[in-house]
């Protein structure tokens, strides 16, 4: 295209105006490049999060219980593993929802007798891979046999303590509700044999926090020796918001300690509804349950003995209140 025979002239560039050293920030750059495990994007950051959540709910490598975690880390399902472990719970009566059994898995005298126990029960046998066996167990060491434990179903502690108080009000029940609240308690040992002493001195249950506290397990289960099964198991959102409920209800809250006001053998108020307190054995009764209990029990022993285990304090306890509500 013609241009009229003119050239173009390029202008000489000259000062222009700067930025005033609004662009220095973005040359500044972002700092050194994360390490591929800690960006949000990269596989690996989801590699190292499974990691840690598989390590964190993995327990020892041994035969043995573990449990599940469901919503806001609630154990929703416990599983017996290991042939010693299946074939105990099953002889203790344990409630359970199905018992896995390896493929050709190597028959021994505790196979069989888990084989006929669960047959006899109604408990539903599923052969199992050994693949699934390790992932339903997170690499524990089952020994081919894993047994389901279904959740245990926890009562309301004030709608138990309230059914319990308006049957024995209508005469339903013919001695005063008696409970049994665990303040600290972790193991479900010490759970089971307070609940087998409840059962023993006619108790009406157990009362256990809602957080930081022993939960009804297998452990707890065998340890019962099957009284899990006749006296409930209540939880409280706040021991101690129950215990204030409890005393409105008309029932006395009773505290074990060592430096109680009052001995086990002088209580007064044996034949009322109570419920019994009992700390770890380690910390005792926490500063706010002791504020909100009627009246700090001891029980009498021996100067050189420190402390009762809380299982055996609760069947004294339990004992001595049924003995006087006997001698009435």
């Amino acid at each position: 295209m013609a241009n009229n025979g003119r050239r173009s002239v390029k202008q000489k560039k000259g000062p222009t105006t700067g930025t005033g050293g609004h662009g220095r920030k973005a040359l500044e750059g972002k700092g050194p490049t994360p390490k591929a495990e800690d960006r949000t994007y990269h596989k690996a950051f989801k590699n190292k999060q499974l990691a840690e959540r598989s390590a964190a709910k993995r327990g020892p490598a041994r035969p043995g219980t573990g449990a599940r975690s469901g919503p806001k880390g609630r154990a929703t399902e416990e599983l017996v593993t290991g042939r010693n472990s299946v074939v105990e719970a099953l002889r203790a009566g344990i409630p359970a929802k199905a018992l896995h059994v390896a493929i050709r898995i190597e028959m021994d005298d505790r196979v069989k007798e888990s084989l006929k126990l669960a047959a006899e029960r109604g408990i539903p046998l599923l052969e199992t891979g050994k693949p699934e066996l390790d992932r339903m167990t997170e690499e524990a060491v089952h020994q081919g046999l894993v047994l389901q434990i279904p959740p245990y179903e926890y009562q309301d502690a004030y709608d138990l303590a309230e059914e319990t108080i308006a049957k024995w009000k209508k005469g339903h029940i013919s001695n005063a509700p008696i409970f049994v609240a665990l303040d600290g308690i972790t193991d479900p040992r010490n759970l089971g044999a307070i609940i087998r002493s409840v059962s023993a001195f006619s108790g009406h249950g157990v009362i256990v926090p809602e957080r930081r506290s022993v939960g009804v397990t297998a452990s707890a289960w065998k340890t019962s020796a099957g009284a899990a099964v006749r006296v409930p198991v209540a939880r409280a959102s706040n021991l101690n918001n129950a215990l204030k409920q409890f005393k409105n209800m008309g029932i006395y809250v009773l505290g074990l300690d060592g430096d109680g006001d009052v001995s086990l053998p002088d209580l007064t108020v044996a034949t009322e509804p109570v419920c019994i307190v009992v700390g770890s054995e380690g910390k005792g009764l926490s500063r706010l349950v002791r504020e909100n209990c009627d009246q700090i029990v001891s029980i009498p022993i021996d100067s050189s003995m420190e402390s009762l285990n809380a299982s055996m304090a609760v069947g004294i306890s339990l004992y001595e209140v049924s003995r006087q509500r006997a001698a009435k």
